[in-house]
């Protein structure tokens, strides 16, 4: 019974439309061609005993086990700050919060991926229909799904799992060794809301 509650919920949201008035540009539209691309060697998956010991339960379970956290009870869903989103296994960038919008399903969802060489997609037919898997190229993370509801300009939506991704905070940019993503910040402020 619990399995099929949890189906329903999810069908439910997949179809749930999103309606957004927002501006013609994303937000990491400005400066892409420094950005690191797919051949990028800093990030890599580690061994499954590593990621055993280094993820949480959840983590793994979303990650590894292809899992869905629930709506609305999770890290990301609500956050405001500035920053960008990386892969919790390998560590590849991945969203901005420029490119964050609140779709109302209770997942971060993002109108575009930050580095499109570092997300993959793959059709996914385990349910009674058919969705885009979206998946780390690199750490060959399970992050979400992407559909074809979002705001313009890409009218895609990028629903994503907060266990699958760590925050960095734009202040924290340079620290944390993303610096190359600071200029992206310079002046700018989210295109979705």
């Amino acid at each position: 019974m619990k399995a099929i509650t949890s189906f329903l919920l999810l069908l439910s949201l997949a179809l749930i439309g999103v309606k957004s008035n927002a501006q013609q540009t994303s937000g990491t539209d400005m400066q892409t061609e420094n950005l690191p691309d797919k051949n990028d060697q800093r990030y890599s998956k580690p061994a499954d005993d590593v990621l055993r010991q280094k993820l949480s339960d959840l983590q793994y379970k979303v990650t590894q086990q292809e899992g869905t956290e629930p709506p609305f009870n999770n890290t990301y869903w609500d956050e405001k700050r500035a920053g960008i989103y990386v892969d919790v296994v390998s560590g590849e960038p991945l969203f901005s919060s420029l490119d964050k919008f609140d779709s109302g399903t209770g997942w971060p969802s993002f109108t575009k991926p930050l580095v499109h060489g570092n997300v993959a997609e793959k059709k996914d037919n385990r349910l009674f229909f058919s969705r885009t898997e979206v998946r780390s190229a690199h750490g060959d993370s399970h992050l979400g799904h992407v559909f074809d509801d979002g705001p313009k300009p890409t009218g895609l939506r990028y629903c994503m799992n907060s266990a699958a991704m760590r925050f960095i905070p734009v202040d924290d940019l340079v620290k944390e060794g993303y610096g190359e993503f600071l200029p992206l910040f310079q002046n700018s402020e989210p295109q979705h809301k």
